[in-house]
């Protein structure tokens, strides 16, 4: 089984961003973290969960996603994500991240376990800390889609 931690950040929201993510099979442990110029706390969390489950090699693994976002975690664990999947993510925030997410969990058998937050959580809080250092990051990455967005509305 694999275990994935993940967090994301936004130094106002929107703002600079970040996440970060803690991976761990048998005894072998993967820290990654990525910042942005400009995204929401919602994205950071769902990009976080995309991105670590990017990393594993092949399909089929057992995997548990833990979590501070009830966001993600509700969405997926209460159904939510195949509603808006069967209304064709009409009116769904963050709907180019749910689209991307999609086939990840299709690949692997997924559970998500949401963790309360800033709680002492020690994978959580390390979590939080490279999110909040990437969002810090002097060379801060383009969330396209959103950025876009942004631009579409006022347009």
């Amino acid at each position: 089984m694999i275990e994935i931690y993940t967090d994301g950040a936004s130094l106002g929201n929107p703002g600079p961003g970040g996440y970060g993510i803690v991976m761990r099979y048998k005894q072998h442990e993967k820290e990654l973290a990525k910042g942005f110029r400009l995204t929401t706390n919602n994205r950071m969390e769902l990009l976080a969960v995309i991105d670590a489950l990017k990393q594993i090699k092949g399909s089929g693994w057992q995997v548990v996603v833990y979590s501070d976002s009830q966001y993600v975690v509700n969405a997926i664990e209460k159904g939510w994500l195949k509603k808006w999947q069967q209304r064709g993510f009409k009116n769904t925030a963050n709907a180019d991240l749910w689209k991307q997410l999609l086939p990840l969990l299709q690949k692997h058998r997924v559970r998500f376990v949401w963790v309360k937050g800033h709680a002492g959580h020690p994978e959580n809080e390390r979590c939080d800390h490279l999110a909040v250092e990437a969002a810090r990051n002097s060379s801060l990455h383009i969330d396209q889609a959103y950025e876009d967005s942004l631009n579409n509305q006022n347009a």
